[in-house]
């Protein structure tokens, strides 16, 4: 069956919109009618080579539908359930899934080098990030399929399967914010938003947004931001100043910059958390002397996907939703067709916005 879909031909290639053959979905797998998907900036780092991909691909990793049909075996949806895609499922046995640590699976993303649909002239295209969620429908594994709970519009529960998650696990699984700290977010893009509504439920005292773009500050006090600080030399300063000199207990990058995991590193008080959500490139190096380490006492931590299990945690964001605690439509700052995905790219290179949804 032939669906339109944003093909990335080749790395650093801009995006194409074009016609793509199918399958049916076989044992195992389910297929997908899309209602919108999320443009991350991890689509952006995947096309410019930053994260590796095999291509031609499909890309979108952050996605909700319904589904459509299912192949055999499958028997935890049936057509016509409402879906969230899981870009990065946990095949529950390497030794990252024995401990727990789902998000750290070894063989998460081994789905992506399959092939997932061909071009109509045979071409082979390969899954992005396992779902391909930039079409108009799509063939999953099953294991990349997780029910909706009631209560989330089908079309912002897109929101869910990356940035959401993402965002809300830094806060309460990577950094576990306690109530009355003070939290600073590196960056109001669509995971910075979500990390500044994810500290407010965990119940800070004291929540600072930081951005580049003074356009931003409107959309970080919307999301919980009690404080905004234009990203400059004097950031670290500025935060400290408004912590009574001693930092923010927590800081979250969500940029990944040298510049700014340094920023947020300095912004931590003495014994704080400092965690990193940003993907950045292999050049992107960030230096720490010994003495300032032993002295600091800070912690700095990596965060893979929000160090977070979806199908634990999925259900636990769809109550926030219910209750008025998590407003999904907050994060989404413009609604495209498919054919905006190159631009909102752009968008997202020039540091605009917070996230746009592609709405089918």
């Amino acid at each position: 069956m032939a669906v339109r879909a944003a093909v990335l031909p080749a790395i650093g290639a801009p995006l194409e919109i074009t016609g793509i053959e199918l399958p049916d979905p076989g044992p195992g797998q389910v297929r997908v009618r899309l209602a919108a998907a999320g443009v991350c900036h991890s689509d952006l780092s995947l096309s410019n080579g930053t994260m590796r991909v095999p291509v031609p691909a499909v890309l979108g990793h952050e996605g909700a539908g319904t589904v459509v049909a299912v192949g055999e075996g499958v028997t935890h949806v049936a057509p016509g359930a409402p879906v969230v895609l899981n870009w990065a499922p946990s095949c529950g046995t390497c030794h990252a899934c024995a401990l727990g640590e789902v998000w750290l699976c070894a063989n998460a993303l081994a789905g992506a080098a399959g092939v997932h649909a061909r071009m109509s002239d045979g071409t082979e295209l390969h899954p992005g990030l396992n779902v391909a969620a930039f079409a108009e429908e799509t063939v999953v594994a099953a294991s990349c399929v997780l029910p909706l709970p009631d209560g989330v519009p089908l079309t912002d529960a897109a929101l869910l399967g990356c940035a959401v998650l993402t965002g809300y696990g830094a806060v309460h699984h990577s950094a576990r914010v306690r109530e009355g700290e003070t939290v600073a977010v590196f960056g109001a893009g669509g995971v910075g938003l979500a990390t500044l509504q994810s500290a407010r439920i965990a119940g800070a005292s004291r929540i600072i947004a930081v951005d580049v773009s003074p356009e931003k500050e409107e959309l970080a006090r919307a999301a919980g931001a009690t404080d905004f600080v234009l990203a400059s030399d004097n950031t670290a300063r500025e935060i400290r100043a408004l912590t009574g000199k001693q930092g923010a207990d927590v800081a979250v990058e969500c940029v990944g910059r040298a510049v700014s995991i340094r920023a947020a590193w300095d912004s931590t008080r003495r014994g704080g958390r400092t965690t990193v959500v940003g993907i950045g490139g292999k050049d992107q190096e960030v230096t720490f002397n010994a003495l300032e380490l032993f002295h600091w006492g800070r912690t700095l931590s990596g965060c893979v996907y929000g160090n977070t299990d979806p199908a634990r945690d999925v259900p636990v964001l769809a109550e926030h939703v219910r209750e008025g605690r998590l407003d999904l439509s907050a994060l989404v700052t413009e609604r495209i067709a498919l054919e905006g995905i190159p631009a909102a790219f752009e968008n997202m290179i020039a540091g605009k916005g917070g996230r746009a949804l592609v709405v089918f």
